[in-house]
């Protein structure tokens, strides 16, 4: 199974999470893209985050959010 263009959009939204701080969030306007919007959404829908534009991570999502920034750490380090 390959990334699709729906997993790199939702991989390179978690990657707007400040996960060194559980108390910041993200908000995705109306005028973002809409590849952008829907991303959110399926993060939400997958429990990921805490509002359907973005809010704060949960628990998982946190989980999910540290294993992205290891791998693209791992696919970018020389």
């Amino acid at each position: 199974m390959k990334y699709t263009n729906d997993h790199l959009a939702e991989l390179n939204l978690l990657r707007q999470f400040d996960i060194g701080s559980a108390a910041t969030g993200i908000k995705v306007h109306n005028d973002a893209s809409e590849d952008v919007q829907n991303a959110v959404k399926r993060l939400f829908d997958k429990g990921l985050c805490t509002l359907p534009d973005g809010g704060y991570l949960t628990d998982e999502g946190i989980e999910v959010a540290e294993h992205a920034d290891r791998v693209l750490r791992v696919l970018t380090s020389s």
